[in-house]
């Protein structure tokens, strides 16, 4: 069975970035973003994260056209963050295909796989090793 596009009136896209995955619904509005029942500015502590989540509003030229609601869970702020922008990217491809090449050239819909590598037994972390003393 293929996916929906539409879920009640709303445009779905799952983002992730690290641990943080954030479940991401866009329907068409006036431009209100809601992160966990907070405004992006409330839950975003830099105003550095909360331009990061606008970039593909901006790149579609659409700044306001559109009400989000994002939950979001794992990682830190920054990963949440870009997590939320990979989300909204492919929610807006779900609402107009056409919007995809100019969102895959900007980079928002690549998932950025790099997360935290494991330590390693008989090691301090994961590539590090303990001090060699010759004598």
């Amino acid at each position: 069975m293929a996916k929906p596009h539409q879920i009640h009136g709303r445009y779905y896209g799952t983002g992730k970035r690290k641990t943080a995955v954030a479940r991401v619904f866009l329907k068409p509005g006036e431009g209100t973003i809601k992160v966990n029942g907070r405004t992006v500015a409330e839950y975003f502590p830099r105003e550095v994260l909360g331009m990061i989540i606008a970039q593909p509003f901006e790149l579609i030229a659409k700044p306001n056209g559109f009400d989000v609601e994002v939950n979001v869970a794992g990682g830190g702020v920054a990963a949440q963050a870009e997590a939320v922008r990979h989300g909204i990217s492919r929610a807006l491809i779900r609402l107009d295909s056409d919007l995809k090449p100019a969102l895959k050239k900007a980079g928002f819909l690549t998932r950025d796989s790099r997360k935290k590598e494991r330590k390693k037994p008989g090691q301090p972390g994961a590539r590090k090793k303990f001090q060699y003393s010759k004598r």
